[in-house]
C-alpha cells in the first residue's frame, strides 16, 4: 500500500495539523498507556484506528486510507505482526512497541524509525515522534526539490504609446506591420500605411515585444508575423520577406538565422 506523508488541516482558520496514527496491539492496558502518552505529546494526533491481530489489521488496511504513523506491537494473537507485511505493501513509517528485544533487526526491514521497548515510557515515545517529524521534513524538502521549477509566462503589453507633440498616441500592437531603423531614427509602419517616429532603439523595444508576434529579422527590422506575406528563398540562402507594407529597404533574414526565422513563423 502506497503512501505519501500528509497531514490535515484541524479546522479552518487554524494553522494546527492532525497526525493520523494507526496502533497495532492487542492488549487493552498497553494501548490505553500509549494512546494517552500521545495526546499528552501532542493534542493533535489523531488515532484513527487500534488493531488486534494480523488478519484485522490487514482488513483495516484494505478498507482505510493509509495513516501517517503506525505503532506496532510485534507479538499479536495470530502471529507476528511482521506477517502483515508478507500480504501487502505498506510504505507509512513504523514505530516498534513490543517486550523483546530480538526483533530488532528485523524492525528495521519494515519502515521501523524506532524500536520501544515495553513498557513504553513518555520520553521514549517522544523521542521517536521526534524522528518522524525530521524524517518527514526531509522528504518534504526533497519533495519540493525534486519538483520541475516553476516557469510563469510573460506578460506583454497589448498597447504602445507613442510621443507625437504634446501628447501620448496609443497604438494596438496588431496594428503594426513592423519597426524599422536606420541607425539614426526608429519608424513604426502601421499596416494602414501610416507610420510614425519612436525615440527608441530596436533592442530596447525588441525586450517589451511579444516573441510570439515580432522577430527580429536584423538590424534594422523588427516585424511581424501578421504583416509576413511572401517569403522568397535568395541565392546565398538568405530570406527575403515582402510584408504587407511597402518598406524603405529590402527585409532580409540571414542564412544562419533562416531555420530560427521558418520555426517561428508556424508557431
Amino acid at each position: 500500500m502506497s503512501h505519501s506523508p500528509r497531514y490535515e488541516v484541524c479546522n479552518p482558520g487554524s494553522d494546527k495539523l492532525i497526525m493520523n496514527v494507526l496502533i497495532i496491539e492487542h492488549d487493552a492496558l498497553a494501548f490505553e498507556k500509549l494512546k494517552h502518552i500521545l495526546l499528552n505529546i501532542n493534542p493533535d494526533i489523531r488515532i484513527v484506528g487500534n488493531t488486534h491481530t494480523v488478519t484485522q489489521t490487514i482488513e483495516w488496511f484494505e478498507s482505510n486510507p493509509a495513516p501517517d504513523l503506525i505503532f506496532m506491537d510485534i507479538h499479536l494473537p495470530d502471529g507476528l505482526s511482521f506477517s502483515i507485511f508478507h500480504s501487502m505493501e505498506i510504505d507509512t513509517p513504523i514505530i516498534i512497541t513490543t517486550a523483546y528485544e530480538k526483533y530488532a533487526v528485523k524492525a528495521f526491514q519494515v519502515n521501523s524509525i524506532d524500536y520501544l521497548l515495553k513498557p513504553v515510557e513518555r520520553e521514549e515515545v517522544r523521542r521517536a515522534l521526534g524522528k518522524f517529524n525530521k524524517m518527514i521534513t526531509w522528504q518534504r524538502l526533497i519533495s519540493y526539490f525534486s519538483q520541475p521549477a516553476r516557469t510563469t509566462t510573460p506578460h506583454y503589453a497589448d498597447i504602445m504609446l507613442i510621443p507625437v507633440n504634446d501628447k501620448l498616441l496609443p497604438i494596438r500592437l496588431l496594428d503594426i506591420a513592423c519597426f524599422y531603423t536606420n541607425n539614426e531614427k526608429t519608424q513604426i509602419l502601421l499596416v494602414d500605411g501610416k507610420s510614425l517616429y519612436f525615440n527608441k532603439s530596436l533592442d530596447i523595444i525588441v525586450q517589451n515585444l511579444d516573441p510570439r508576434m515580432f522577430f527580429r529579422a536584423n538590424k534594422q527590422f523588427i516585424i511581424a508575423r501578421n504583416a509576413v506575406e511572401n517569403i522568397t528563398i535568395w541565392f546565398d540562402s538568405r530570406l527575403l520577406l515582402t510584408l504587407s507594407v511597402d518598406t524603405p529597404e529590402r527585409v532580409y533574414v540571414s542564412k544562419n538565422r533562416a531555420a530560427e526565422f521558418k520555426k517561428w513563423m508556424v508557431g
